[in-house]
């Protein structure tokens, strides 16, 4: 009769179990607390249009809500589109 090695056996099993464990919440500064995602990290550079835009794309991405993506190229926009980047949940 056969036997199976448990150690690989069980190795696989707990690989295969974190894979199960479903998307992981993004490790970024600020990313879970959207109201003060800007002074998390440092946008002290940016326009203040960008910061409002990046705090509010922060909070559309927790709340799950792109509907609310602004158009065209402003600051505000960039900014939102990044927030919304930083702060979406990794998949």
């Amino acid at each position: 009769m056969r036997t199976f090695p448990v150690v690989p056996l069980l190795a696989l099993l707990a690989l295969l179990a974190a894979c199960a464990a479903g998307p992981q919440e993004p490790l970024r500064p600020g990313a879970d607390k959207p109201q003060t995602v800007t002074s998390a990290i440092n946008l002290s550079g940016f326009p203040p249009d960008f910061r409002r835009g990046f705090g509010e794309g922060c909070d559309a991405a927790r709340a799950n809500d792109p509907a609310r993506r602004p158009k065209g190229d402003s600051a505000y926009a960039v900014g939102w589109n990044d927030g919304f980047d930083y702060c979406r949940p990794k998949k």
